[in-house]
């Protein structure tokens, strides 16, 4: 053969080995595409629910988790009905629900829940269906009745408690399993704003426990609320502290919180008023923010650094009252924004302002910080829950009534420390009007009045005393010489010296610069009085040891006995002044009394029975009392006239 048809050949056959192979190359191709168009068209159409495996309640598993079993399915227009989406045409996909996935429903729209159900039939149990989130707006449970028709059970914030089938915090159903057959349960979900929906299924009993532990903590942190506002109350009345007053008013709203947040107070308070009943947890949350920066604001006081802040922490707390008002007009995801934007900044604010107390070692800021730091921490994984950041949990629905149990006996020692110290100042400020400042003593006016006193008991019921005056004679050398702290000090070692020789019932009293005025009640005779002196003239030439410079206190002496000498108390300390300004620096009588009186004046009422006539020009002739004549012989002493006193008339 030519070996040009042998080319020939050869190019013929591989010519048509590869249109061969390209025609199998295309036909696999085109089955491949063929598998994938009917893989993504079976994937695209709705499961149906026959294909759904039941959840088998068993005895031996009280409590089981459905987060994560089921079917969801989100009907955004909220248009849906149970008998479209039982028979499926409602064109509803339902899929395996996330547990961890934030459903954002809005205003119209419903998440679907579908479960099956079956018991074995060895169960003893009744079974019940819980939504443990107390601010969910509305569950709806369908179960077939023995008719086969659906009946439809409701609860939720924007339903009535008593038309709940169970009332209680959040929504309860009870499962209708008459047999040990599968039974379909749908449940359809309202909420505006983001939320993730706890599901669980219970045994009654297991359930009823868990209700009695979930009480027991809400009433601990109610209780210990409680116990506080009426102490606090109480004291605000009995010590006239405003302080108490309103950390009373904060720990209500705060009670009232607690209630709304935890569901207490839609089953007990105000289950019935719909309307509030959705919006309390909102707007007792903006109330209690702004209280809780207010009572940090009046414990931590005011500093005299960064007064732009405590002024801005003030205003945002003041502002929590009209946000109140604005929240309950507005949309619940936009009122939702302004919670979480107000509790966020009262957190920032409150925390930092008891920060900047304690830096400046003031011990009620340590104490806000320790109380207001984990109920900060609470307060914002509320925020973030209520924002749809993360799932609801336990912990931030019972942390809120944890961290307030831990707030109520640290936030109490700090007011009742704040108030102690408040009562102290004030305290100090009422003695200084009626102590002298520097020793400690009665004030001038407060010693004249008690001498006052004792005057006129001695003048009425002959009550004895003595008055004494003493004066630091060198105070004025020792002032210009060493100055005036060693004047003060001097003033302060004379003060000590006189509470060694006194005793308790002695009233002592500063009544000039270096002079003191003495009450000795019951002192009959000036012997006391001078043994007193000579003790305290001679404990102040005796130097103290160790004293730098060695001052030796120079004391002079001016006392009166009342028994002896009775007059106004103004005349008896002008009298006493006197006498203490005639003595001379270094007199040898350092201890003096005022003479006393030998005549006393007549009444005049008294001179009036005496049968005087002013008018009568005849001779004044000195007459003795009538009771001092002696008597006439051979007759009888004429008997005393009572004579009327001033006191008389």
């Amino acid at each position: 053969m030519p070996h040009f048809k042998l080319m020939t050949n050869l190019q013929k056959q591989a010519e048509k080995c590869m249109r061969c192979a390209a025609g199998r190359y295309w036909s696999a191709l085109q089955r491949s595409f063929a598998l994938f168009a009917l893989a993504a068209l079976w994937a695209a159409l709705p499961l149906p629910a026959q294909a759904q495996s039941p959840v088998v309640l068993k005895d031996a598993h009280p409590t089981q988790d459905l987060s994560s079993e089921g079917l969801a399915w989100i009907d955004a227009d909220g248009q849906a009905t149970i008998e479209q989406i039982a028979s499926g045409g409602a064109s509803a996909t339902f899929a395996p629900p996330n547990p961890n996935m934030m459903y954002s429903l809005g205003a119209q729209g419903a998440l679907w829940l579908h479960y099956r159900f079956t018991k074995p039939a060895e169960s003893r149990q009744e079974w019940l269906l819980e939504f443990p989130l107390p601010v969910l707006d509305m569950s709806t449970v369908y179960q077939r009745t023995p008719a086969g028709a659906w009946a439809a059970l409701s609860a939720g914030d924007t339903v009535a408690v008593s038309s709940w089938p169970e009332p209680g915090r959040y929504g309860i159903f009870r499962l209708n399993l008459p047999d040990n057959g599968v039974h379909d349960v749908y449940v359809r979900l309202q909420h505006q704003t983001e939320v993730s929906i706890p599901v669980r299924v219970s045994t009654r009993g297991q359930l009823t426990q868990r209700l009695h532990l979930e009480y027991l903590a809400v009433g601990v942190a109610s209780g210990a609320l409680f116990l506080l506002i009426v102490a606090c109350a109480v004291q605000s009345r009995v010590y006239r502290d405003s302080a108490y007053g309103w950390y009373a008013i904060y720990a209500s709203i705060m009670l009232l919180g607690v209630w709304a947040w935890t569901g207490v107070a839609g089953q007990l308070l105000w289950g019935n008023f719909i309307t509030w009943n959705n919006m309390a947890q909102g707007c007792l949350a903006i109330l209690g923010g702004g209280a809780a920066l207010m009572v940090v604001h009046h414990l931590c006081g005011a500093g005299s650094r960064h007064k732009w802040f405590e002024r801005l922490a003030h205003r945002i707390g003041m502002a929590g009252a009209p946000l109140a008002l604005v929240y309950l007009a507005l949309d619940r995801p936009s009122g939702v924004i302004l919670i979480g934007a107000y509790l966020v900044a009262v957190v920032v604010l409150g925390i930092s302002r008891a920060y900047m107390t304690w830096r400046r070692q003031d011990i009620v800021g340590f104490w806000v910080m320790a109380a207001f730091v984990p109920l900060g921490v609470v307060t914002l994984l509320v925020v973030s829950s209520i924002l749809g950041f993360f799932r609801a949990s336990g912990l931030s629905q019972y942390g809120l009534m944890a961290a307030l149990t831990l707030e109520v006996p640290l936030l109490l020692v700090a007011l009742n420390t704040r108030s102690h110290q408040r009562h102290t100042v004030e305290a100090r400020e009422q003695a200084m009007s009626s102590h002298d400042a520097l020793t400690g003593l009665l004030a001038a006016h407060l010693f004249h009045d008690r001498l006052m006193q004792v005057i006129e008991r001695a003048r009425r019921y002959q009550e004895p005393a003595a008055v004494v005056y003493i004066e630091l004679v060198n105070y004025r050398y020792i002032k210009k010489t060493w100055g005036t702290a060693v004047a003060e000090q001097s003033l302060l070692r004379s003060v000590i010296k006189l509470r060694r020789i006194l005793r308790d019932v002695n009233t002592v009293g500063r009544v000039d610069e270096a002079r003191f005025g003495l009450i000795l009640e019951g002192v009959e005779s000036r012997t006391p009085v001078t043994e007193l002196s000579a003790r305290l003239i001679a404990a102040g030439l005796m130097p103290l040891k160790g004293l730098k410079p060695e001052v030796v206190l120079q004391f002079h002496v001016a006392g009166v006995l009342l028994s002896e000498r009775l007059g106004s108390h103004e005349a008896i300390s002008q009298a006493l002044a006197d006498l203490l300004h005639s003595m001379g620096a270094r007199t040898r009588r350092p201890i003096r009394f005022l003479e006393p009186e030998l005549t006393h004046p007549m009444p005049l009422e008294a001179e009036a029975d005496s049968g005087f006539d002013g008018a009568d020009s005849g001779p004044r002739t000195s007459r003795l009392p009538h009771e001092s004549r002696p008597p006439h012989a051979g007759h009888a002493p004429t008997p005393l006239r009572a004579v009327r006193s001033h006191s008389n008339r």
